[in-house]
């Protein structure tokens, strides 16, 4: 008998260290299907800007966010972007990474990175939520040029500090919620990367979960960055979804 009540009672505790676990600390898994539009130049530092013709693709964004009621130390979020696109052009006559290319040339832009995002809720109830922070892009990327016998390849891969700010309006009851996020270059004032669009919320027994419809635009336009310059924007339409538990 006295067994069964140590087991009930060290049951019971383990259950509600679990459910206090629960509402300390918050996680959220998300990602986005991005339909973008590519458009902009490109060149070594220096060197006049080559502009190349994109088409759309699909593209994408997945994150995990952490939350907790501590005072003063900063809730993260973690998104990983994929941004890849194929260009072209005919009659070139310019030379990238120290060699000449003419005639109908390709290039391949990656412009993927990883946002590290350290912000604050400023507000966070059923109406309005105000999230302030800011965010260190690392880019992971490359720029390759090739004609029919030569590739040139140059890596992408420096960091931005960026300012953050996301914004949330929903409507109780419904479900429904507007949303903007915004991130913006603090050392590189010519790059951005935001967000908005429309939401619906179903909540759930043990997750609530997140559908979301919007556009999203990335402008990469840079004189000095790892050796080259470009202006370079991705923008289009999304859906996604996350999942908050």
């Amino acid at each position: 008998m006295k067994k069964t009540l140590l087991a009930s009672a060290v049951l019971g505790f383990l259950m509600a260290t679990s459910a206090q676990a629960a509402t300390v600390v918050g996680f959220k898994l998300g990602g986005d299907y991005w339909h973008a539009d590519t458009s902009g130049t490109l060149a070594d530092k220096g060197q006049p800007q080559q502009t190349f013709n994109y088409s759309s693709s699909a593209q994408g964004s997945y994150w995990i966010a952490v939350e907790h009621p501590l005072p003063f130390v900063p809730n993260l979020k973690i998104r990983e972007n994929s941004l890849d696109q194929k260009g072209n052009m005919s009659g070139a006559d310019f030379s990238f990474n120290g060699h000449d290319f003419t005639g109908n040339v390709t290039s391949y832009t990656d412009l993927s990175n990883t946002d590290f995002i350290l912000y604050y809720e400023l507000l966070d109830n059923d109406i309005v939520s105000f999230d302030l922070g800011a965010a260190y892009k690392l880019m992971n990327g490359s720029l390759r040029v090739q004609d029919p016998g030569h590739p040139e390849e140059k890596d992408v891969d420096s960091g931005i500090v960026m300012g953050y700010a996301s914004a949330q309006v929903g409507m109780p009851g419904f479900g429904l919620f507007g949303f903007a996020d915004l991130m913006l270059g603090v050392d590189e004032s010519s790059v951005h990367d935001y967000a908005i669009g429309l939401g619906w919320e179903f909540d759930g027994l043990a997750v609530d979960t997140r559908v979301r419809v919007g556009y999203r635009e990335f402008l990469f336009d840079v004189n000095n960055f790892s050796g080259i310059s470009a202006d370079t924007k991705f923008d289009g339409y999304f859906a996604g979804v996350e999942i908050i538990f």
